[in-house]
């Protein structure tokens, strides 16, 4: 792998998981929304997050010797394919005085979990960390390149 495809690699890594982040933050600060303008409740949304050009499955990278990818210069990283809503279901919550309880007294309240998006912010935290301390690696390998082709 190339200097910039590591960095490009880790790269489309950040833009992802500041993404995740995003709808992350965005589904927390709707954790109470009983009504939006489409209707019902705030619906969570998830990144659906892919391989660019997936060339090899798992199982053969882990099949090939140390240094036998080809480097053909084609895209590499993660890319978000898209925005997903949730299909879990929305929590019902018996509240008869609420202005959204229905003729049974209760109110619908989206499907976001406070505690699954803590944990999910948290794991989208440590992978973007990790890009970073990637594309710190490589910026210091090449670094350390050119300063021994200046001796």
């Amino acid at each position: 792998m190339r200097l910039f495809s590591a960095i490009e690699a880790s790269a489309s890594g950040l833009t992802a998981q500041r993404l995740r982040l995003d709808l992350i933050a965005s589904n927390l600060a709707n954790a109470e929304t009983t009504r939006t303008p489409e209707g019902g409740p705030y619906v969570r949304k998830v990144a659906i997050v892919a391989p660019r050009n997936p060339r090899y499955s798992f199982r053969e990278l882990l099949a090939l010797k140390w240094g036998s990818l080809p480097g053909d210069g084609s895209p590499v990283g993660v890319e978000v394919v898209s925005v997903a809503r949730d299909p879990t279901p929305p929590r019902r919550v018996y509240m008869p005085g609420h202005p959204d309880a229905d003729d049974d007294g209760y109110v619908t309240f989206p499907n976001v979990n406070v505690v699954t998006e803590m944990v999910d912010m948290m794991a989208a935290t440590r992978a973007y960390e990790a890009n970073v301390t990637a594309i710190e690696a490589a910026k210091a390998m090449a670094t350390r390149a050119l300063e021994m082709l200046r001796v």
